[in-house]
């Protein structure tokens, strides 16, 4: 059974910040991997709508599927 991770915001911000890329690119690299699945809330969902384009392009990257 996968771990199932909840996340807010500013962990997917956190991928671009280099005081914090250490810790979550191999984060989000295990979700691609589908080594985890990932939780969100729909307040989470609303504020990456207006997310910078980057961040945006992250989730995107993110298989539904591996998704909760």
């Amino acid at each position: 059974m996968k771990q199932r991770v909840y996340v807010d915001t500013s962990v997917f911000g956190g991928y671009f910040d280099s005081e914090f890329d250490i810790i979550t690119k191999p984060f989000f690299n295990r979700i691609f991997a589908e080594e985890l699945i990932l939780l969100f809330s729909g307040t989470t969902q609303e504020e990456l709508l207006k997310a910078p384009e980057e961040v945006k392009s992250l989730v995107r990257q993110i298989k539904s599927s591996n998704t909760e």
